[in-house]
This record gives C-alpha cells, sequence and structure tokens, in this order.
C-alpha cells in the first residue's frame, strides 16, 4: 500500500510538473530560393572559384591577399568568435555526460569548552578529520534537453565558421578592389601627363602668338587655366593613389613599407555573365546566407531545449569514500562510507521562469528568421545591382569607344591640316586633349567595369559552397 500510495504521489506531481508544457513549435519554413525574377542579364556564366582573384593573373594581388590572410586584424576576429563557437560546443558536450570527481581534506579543529560535546566528555580537545572520496553523477536526458542544447551549440560553431568564410571573402575582395583603383590611378596618371604636355605646347604656342600680336592676351589666360586644370588632375590622381596604397596597408595589416613592390600594369577584362542557376543556388553559395540559416537551426534547437525543461530531471549521484580521524586508519575497510541516491528535479512552481525562457527563445526563432530572409534580399540585390551594372557599363563602354575613335579621326584629320600648313599647331594640340580626355573616359570605364566585377563576384559568393545541404524545412529536435 505504501509503495502504491509513492507511486501515485509521484504520478500526480508528474503531471503537476507538465501541467504548463506548451506545444510543440511547428517546423520553420525558409525560402529555398532568392528573389532574382525578372533580372534581365546575360547568362551562361561559372561560379567563382575559391581562389577568384586568380582569374586576373597578377601575382602581385595574389602576394596581398596571402598577407592580408595571414596578417589582417578582421579575419582574425573572425577566427577568434569560430574558435570562441567550438569551445561552446564543448562545454555543452561536457555538461551533458557523466561526471566524476575525486576529492581528498584534512582537517585539524579543536572542540569548543562550551559546545554540545565538550572535551572533557570525550576526552580530548583537538582531533583530525580525513577524508578520500570518488563522486559520480548522470543526469538522464530522457527528454533530450542536453542533447538539444549540444545541437544548438554546434549550429552555432558551423555560423561561426561561415561567416568566418564571409569575412575572408569580403577581405580579398576589398584589396582587389583598393589594389586595381591604383592600377586605375596610375594608369589615368599617364594619360593626364599626356594632357599635360600637350597642354604646354598648346600654352607655348599661345605665347608666341600674343608676342607676335597675332592673338590678345586672354589667350595666355585660358592657357593657363588650362595647364592648372591638368596639373589639378595630376595632383589628385596621385593622391588617390596614395590613399589606396595606405588602405591597401590597412587590409593586409602591414605597414606601407612592408607592401610587395607595386606595378603599373594594363587592367584586365572580362564578360559579365551569371550562372543560369543563380536563382536556386545562391542559397548555398553565399557564406552570410548559410551563417543565417544555421542561426534558425540553432534556434530551433534551443527552442527543444526550453520545452524539455518543462519535463522533470532525474540525477543518480554515488560515492565511494573514505574517512577517518586517524591517517593511519585511512585506508582500512571500516573506513568506507560509502553513498548511493536518486533525486527527481520536478519544476512546478517557478514564478513563470521556464515560460519566459521558452518564450524567449521563440522571441530568437522570430528573429534569426526575420535575419534570414533579410539577407536572402541583401543578397538577392546586391548580385542584380552588381550585375546590372556591368551590363550598363558595358553599354556605356560601346559609346565611349566610338567617341574614342572619332576624337582620334578627328586627331589625325588636325595632324594632316598642320603637315599641309593648313592650320598652326593649335587645332592639332586641341584634338589631342580632346582624344585623351575621351581615353580617360574609357579608362574610367574599364576600372568601374573591373570594380563591378570583383564586387560581382564577391555576391556570388567568391567560390564559397555550404559544407552541408540543410533541407528546405527546418524541423525542431523531437521531445515527448
Amino acid at each position: 500500500m505504501r509503495a502504491y500510495r509513492a507511486a501515485v504521489a509521484v504520478a500526480l506531481a508528474l503531471l503537476v510538473a507538465c501541467a504548463g508544457l506548451p506545444p510543440k513549435q511547428k517546423a520553420v519554413q525558409l525560402s529555398d530560393a532568392a528573389p532574382l525574377d525578372g533580372l534581365s542579364t546575360e547568362g551562361g556564366g561559372n561560379w567563382p572559384a575559391r581562389e577568384w582573384w586568380k582569374r586576373y593573373q597578377d601575382p602581385t594581388l595574389d602576394q596581398l591577399i596571402e598577407l592580408g590572410g595571414a596578417n589582417s586584424p578582421s579575419l582574425a576576429a573572425a577566427h577568434a568568435r569560430f574558435d570562441s563557437a567550438r569551445q561552446s560546443v564543448r562545454l555543452a558536450a561536457a555538461e551533458s555526460g557523466a561526471h566524476l570527481q575525486a576529492s581528498a581534506d584534512a582537517d585539524r579543529q579543536r572542540l569548543s569548552d562550551n559546545g554540545v560535546f565538550p572535551p572533557q566528555l570525550l576526552g580530548f580537545t583537538w582531533y583530525d578529520q580525513f577524508d578520500l572520496g570518488l563522486q559520480a553523477s548522470y543526469t538522464f536526458d530522457w527528454w533530450g534537453k542536453q542533447r538539444a542544447a549540444v545541437e544548438a551549440a554546434m549550429d552555432q560553431a558551423h555560423a561561426a565558421q561561415a561567416e568566418r568564410s564571409a569575412a575572408a571573402l569580403m577581405l580579398a575582395s576589398s584589396i582587389a578592389d583598393a589594389y586595381f583603383g591604383w592600377q586605375s590611378d596610375q594608369n589615368r596618371l599617364s594619360l593626364a601627363r599626356e594632357k599635360e604636355a600637350a597642354v604646354e605646347s598648346q600654352a607655348k604656342v599661345s605665347g608666341a602668338r600674343v608676342r607676335a600680336e597675332l592673338d590678345s592676351a586672354d589667350e595666355l589666360d585660358s592657357a593657363d587655366l588650362a595647364l592648372a586644370a591638368a596639373r589639378e588632375q595630376i595632383a589628385a590622381l596621385q593622391g588617390s593613389a596614395q590613399l589606396r596604397v595606405v588602405a591597401l596597408a590597412a587590409l593586409v595589416g602591414r605597414p606601407v613599407s612592408e607592401l610587395p613592390p607595386l606595378t603599373p600594369k594594363p587592367l584586365p577584362s572580362f564578360p559579365a555573365a551569371l550562372p543560369d542557376n543563380v536563382k536556386i543556388d545562391l542559397i548555398s553559395r553565399r557564406a552570410e546566407i548559410t551563417a543565417s540559416r544555421w542561426r534558425v537551426e540553432a534556434a530551433e534547437r534551443s527552442l527543444a531545449s526550453a520545452r524539455a525543461e518543462f519535463f522533470p530531471d532525474v540525477t543518480v549521484n554515488a560515492m565511494l569514500g573514505l574517512s577517518s580521524i586517524d591517517m593511519g586508519k585511512l585506508l582500512e575497510y571500516g573506513s568506507r562510507v560509502p553513498q548511493i541516491t536518486a533525486a527527481i528535479h520536478l519544476p512546478i512552481f517557478d514564478a513563470g521562469k521556464l515560460k519566459a525562457r521558452y518564450g524567449g527563445a521563440q522571441a530568437a526563432i522570430d528573429s534569426a528568421v526575420s535575419s534570414y530572409q533579410d539577407t536572402i534580399i541583401s543578397a538577392a540585390r546586391d548580385v542584380a545591382t552588381q550585375a546590372t551594372t556591368r551590363a550598363q557599363i558595358e553599354a556605356q563602354r560601346a559609346q565611349r569607344t566610338k567617341q574614342v575613335d572619332a576624337a582620334l579621326r578627328m586627331k589625325n584629320t588636325a595632324a594632316a591640316r598642320v603637315r599641309q600648313g593648313l592650320s598652326d599647331s593649335r587645332s592639332e594640340l586641341m584634338a589631342t586633349g580632346s582624344w585623351i580626355d575621351q581615353r580617360d573616359g574609357l579608362m574610367q570605364l574599364d576600372s568601374a567595369a573591373l570594380s563591378a566585377d570583383i564586387a560581382l563576384q564577391r555576391a556570388l559568393g567568391g567560390g564559397y559552397e555550404s559544407p552541408q545541404k540543410l533541407a528546405g524545412n527546418s524541423s525542431t529536435t523531437q521531445t515527448p
């Protein structure tokens, strides 16, 4: 009868403990495709390779990116976050297993003359106490609380790993953009110096005509104005190039003096084309999307763990110990003090703490899902922006090329008239300046196209591919 009553009491306690159990959370539905409908750009392209910057075939750029990967503070911070997440996985796993502890104590204490057992009664005033023990404990994870906690920590570590890849991609693309920006400045500097030489020659001709009283003095002022403008552009380009070198040094985490030698080179050019399956595969090609997806998984695991806390915990503790007031008798058989206990934790009255924790876990899922959707939209916008920019630049470049050809024909015609004595050299110099301006405009378009190509490689994931094909529908850890 006593056993029956005890069983009934335990059953009632379990029912009361589970009375406030919330219903299971439905599986989160995540988007499987990026919103890229209606994007009118050329297809047939390839996804970026893992070392996508090597397509530009520039050893200096390769060296800069390698330096950045080894020394960049931002990348080091991403590595630190990943290492921290890995240790969190170890901590969660350690808390879920069996625990074994060994202890040894040695005490010497004096009895109070006015205590419950005075020294006169016991026959001694000081006594020694020696204890030696081995204690084990284990909590049964019947409801999956610890398992869900470990899986949530693992998902967070996966997210940190993906974020590390995203940080590495951002660093590499920033280095490439700064490096080719420097190359563009150098190429434009060469054109600016050509323009300066043409303007100086034109100024000399104007000065000779003014001295010969063939033209008014206003021609000298116009020549000085044009020469100052040409030299201002040279100063601006030189300053821009120096700032890009400073930016490169900051990106790679090295002083300017330790950067590899930078040599001006022509800018590379590549056609703009998106992969045919960009709408579907972009989900697994962008590291930040994968990280956001892992965080949704982690939030679901945390919710499952919070729900499992509504169920009672059963813990078993066992101790094998030795205790003696005589050090010489501590290891004798009679000094043993074994103990075994079993405990049931019933969360009956907790002032709403469990429900608050569960509500917080639900809010974390909503936040993670919103962040995931925002990440997908941002990624799609990034791809669409860069692809559209490339297409726009190509269209502008086609027209600019025609202007360059026309300016060259005008220059050649003016040179022919000068050779035939039909005009002085000013017409040829003016046509030369116009031709240089058109070439500079084309150079700026080439630089913008290359910058957009780098941004497109980043937008397409920079060669990243999710190591795990996550299911389209996430599922919460199953608990009773």
